[in-house]
């Protein structure tokens, strides 16, 4: 998963990175919060984990922007050394999702960090995904429609599989890009284009079909459920008014 860590203190940031990327995501740090929240604005994560004292902002004015200002839903977990229960109810009350104090301990981190995503991101344990008509067999990466397979790369799968685990987020280019090919210096986002266009070729994925795979200008994309007959309805009303 792609995370970032909001956290001014080089020291705790080499911890908290050294155990996340051990654990297999990948790690965006920033030591501003100015800074985060300029990436932010064009890039998505699946977590942010937030120290409240920073030299500019404090974690809770960043939770709140993201919350408020972007309309961003992102599970936020506070690591701060503020124990006081005012604080923890101003997070709280902020967005946030979890809250732990300094100095954090890794397994607990990390228990809480899957704990946080459980209730986010739900897994299926039985190693499909199912989003009618697609099923996805995460083991043997292969996907059908309706019964009928479909012939896809290793690439387009997991890319295809993203987007159904994260139906209606809306994806940065770079994330899409980490997820499925992981932080390679020598790939371009162009990358995503090209596959996003094969994967909405191969499965169908127009508005009639029930599901609608849009770009965000200088984003990324967003692939969103959507109900046929409101397509059809608002094609009948063009057709009446022209």
């Amino acid at each position: 998963m792609r995370f970032a860590i909001l956290e001014d203190d080089p020291a705790q940031m080499e911890v908290l990175t050294g155990w996340l990327r051990e654990a297999g995501h990948d790690v965006h740090g920033f030591g501003l919060a100015r800074e985060l929240m300029r990436v932010a604005s064009r890039e998505s994560f699946d977590l942010f984990l937030v120290d409240w004292v920073l030299p500019d902002l404090t974690g809770e004015q960043v939770l709140r922007w993201l919350r408020v200002e972007r309309g961003n839903d992102t599970p936020a977990i506070f690591i701060t050394s503020r124990d006081a229960e005012e604080d923890i109810a101003n997070a709280f009350s902020a967005g946030a999702d979890d809250y732990l104090i300094k100095p954090p301990r890794r397994i607990e981190l990390l228990s809480r960090i899957e704990a946080v995503m459980r209730r986010s991101q739900p897994r299926n344990a039985n190693q499909t995904l199912v989003v009618a008509p697609y099923q996805f067999d995460l083991a043997r990466k292969v996907l059908s429609i309706d019964g009928a397979v479909v012939e896809m790369t290793d690439k387009e799968f997991e890319l295809a599989a993203f987007l159904f685990r994260n139906l209606g987020r809306l994806l940065s280019r770079g994330h899409l890009l980490e997820a499925v090919w992981g932080r390679n210096p020598d790939l371009a986002t162009r990358t995503v284009d090209t596959h996003i266009s094969r994967v909405r070729s191969k499965l169908n994925l127009r508005p009639e079909n029930g599901f609608r795979l849009t770009p965000t200008y200088n984003f990324g994309y967003r692939l969103e459920k959507i109900d046929p007959a409101e397509v059809t309805t608002l094609g009948t009303e063009v057709v009446s008014q022209g």
